[in-house]
């Protein structure tokens, strides 16, 4: 079975000339400019105010998902969205049901099957016009998470019940740290079994098949089901030695994007230079498109001076994803700076520092995000990329070499750490008691927005005081009150007093003392204390806090 969404074919014309009357590319979303492409997949999720209020616990969960749905689009997303629409389109030029050509490259194919020679034809006539790619980046640098989110905005499978035929639009598959060829060829059957339920991987991988006869399936399989893009990650982890020689690697790569017209996408890191010619030097490889190098985000323009617009957007974006409760609105240069000189612009060290800077600043009670604080996270949490980033900021290519191939910690563990730190913590913060002492929303969210302004304690009186004497009052007007209570208070407790000396006054003397001192009130009804109230209101010594709210 498969949880996968299969979606029936829906058909409108692209416009393109070489495009018409091909089911295959009519089938798929509009072709848009690379910059609407990839506006749609920035992450719209912002904290509110209801979020930021929220327990410490719930919050560190918030902060936790920032890593798995954050995305703000780069230039290289732009670039990439637009070299995938055009392989996966290009690809089906050549392969278009309509004409006869994809049923020629499924007797080409099985001609492969009964000969054991991948460049075995039936119909010579048949011509590819699928291209290749390269995307080669340092671990961490965003390759994987920016090919899912592009992969996503298309369906995977398509039926079209007019062809009775399943499309399945792009595969990704891994290759295994110790992987051959035949190993991959049994990733690419498991990866077709889940998506569309079939059972290839057994049908195929019980039997004793020759890593040729395997590779034959494969091509065969793809044609049937119509793929439109093939991508292969982590293909620095193929071994020559397993695989028969780098030789035999790349004749069939190249046989699967020349001759059988599918379309290939290598993803890994510098490493993978070693098992594939990304120079291209030979002319039959030549006709892909090249590779896009994956770098990190540089903090300035090259030759230039001013800083790199894209890495102030993607940190300005990022900052916004705070769910602190004392967070500063503004992102200093301070804090930009050193975020960069800690992260190197390695996307993933980029979101995880300040994710773990979070989650810091909740557990610790800080609520804020400092250059300190970042420091430490840095040297506590960081410690094994220590070395890479190091080799980095050096700037010298023969150091940046030894770490090009140095897998990012996984973090996870470090954030769910923290995050069970947060929950165990039996100590409860100042804020946490007095949104407790709160009875709705509408409080609290006055509580939050005067308690960097005035003391606690004084802020939760005037709320209970104000609010028992007009339940019905708004949140507006409370907040009003709560300011003009607090000013009043304050400019009061700011008067200057002189002090003097204290003096002994017997009870006989107090009905001489002043007629605001209390005890001169006393000394007036001393046997009708309950009258001393009255008295003092009458004086205007009590404050009334109907006044306020009228």
């Amino acid at each position: 079975m498969t949880n996968h969404i299969i979606r029936n074919a829906e058909y409108q014309d692209t416009g393109v000339h070489a495009y018409k009357d091909n089911p295959f590319i009519e089938a798929l979303p509009p072709i848009q400019e690379p910059f609407e492409d990839t506006k749609n997949l920035i992450s719209k999720v912002t904290p509110t105010l209801d979020d930021i209020k929220q327990k410490r616990v719930i919050r560190a969960h918030n902060i936790h998902q920032i890593a798995g749905s954050f995305f703000q689009p780069l230039a290289m997303h732009m670039l990439l969205s637009e070299r995938i629409s055009l392989m996966i389109r290009g690809g089906y030029v050549g392969r278009n049901p309509n004409t006869g050509k994809l049923q020629q490259h499924l007797q080409n194919g099985y001609e492969r099957l009964q000969t054991g020679d991948l460049n075995a034809k039936r119909f010579d006539e048949t011509e590819s016009t699928a291209l290749s790619m390269a995307i080669i980046g340092c671990s961490g640098s965003g390759k994987t998470t920016s090919l899912r989110r592009i992969l996503g905005s298309y369906p995977q499978v398509i039926f079209h019940p007019a062809l009775n035929r399943h499309q399945i639009v792009y595969l990704k598959i891994d290759c295994s740290h110790d992987g051959s060829l035949k190993e991959l060829c049994l990733n690419f059957f498991r990866a077709i079994d889940k998506i569309i339920g079939s059972n290839y991987e057994k049908k195929y991988g019980m039997k004793r098949h020759g890593v040729e006869t395997m590779l034959a399936l494969m091509a065969q399989t793809a044609n049937m089901f119509a793929l439109g893009l093939l991508v292969i990650d982590e293909i620095q982890h193929l071994s020559r030695a397993k695989s028969g020689g780098s030789e035999k690697m790349l004749n069939f790569f190249v046989t699967m994007t020349n001759t059988i017209g599918i379309p290939v996408l290598f993803v890994g890191t510098p490493k993978a230079r070693d098992i594939f010619d990304l120079d291209l030097r030979s002319s039959r490889r030549a006709a892909g498109l090249g590779s896009i190098f994956w770098n990190p985000i540089p903090q300035y323009i090259p030759d230039q001076k001013s800083q790199n617009p894209e890495w102030i957007a993607f940190t300005n974006t990022l900052w916004k994803l705070q769910y602190l409760q004392k967070k500063d609105p503004i992102l200093s240069d301070e804090i930009r700076d050193t975020w960069f000189d800690l992260s190197q612009g390695i996307l993933d060290i980029v979101v995880k520092l300040f994710i773990l800077a979070q989650l810091r600043a909740l557990a610790t009670g800080a609520e804020t995000i400092t250059v300190e604080l970042l420091k430490r996270v840095y040297e506590d949490e960081l410690k094994l990329v220590h070395p890479m980033l190091s080799a980095l900021r050096s700037g010298i290519p023969e150091r940046i070499a030894q770490f090009s191939d140095l897998a990012v910690p996984d973090m996870d563990k470090k954030i769910m750490h923290l995050i069970q730190k947060i929950s165990a913590s039996a100590v409860e913060s100042e804020e946490d008691r007095a949104l407790k002492q709160l009875n709705n929303d509408d409080q609290r969210r006055v509580y939050l927005m005067l308690k960097d302004e005035f003391p606690s304690d004084s802020i939760i009186f005037a709320i209970q005081k104000i609010v028992a004497l007009k339940p019905q009052i708004s949140r507006q007007q409370l907040l009003a009150a709560i300011i003009q209570a607090m000013e009043t208070d304050n400019t009061t407790s700011q008067v200057p007093v002189v002090k003097k000396k204290n003096q002994r006054i017997s009870l006989k003397q107090w009905n001489e003392l002043e007629d605001t001192d209390l005890r001169h009130v006393f000394s007036m009804n001393p046997t009708r204390p309950e009258s001393i109230y009255t008295q003092l209101n009458h004086q205007g010594l009590i404050l009334q806090m109907s006044d306020l709210l009228s």
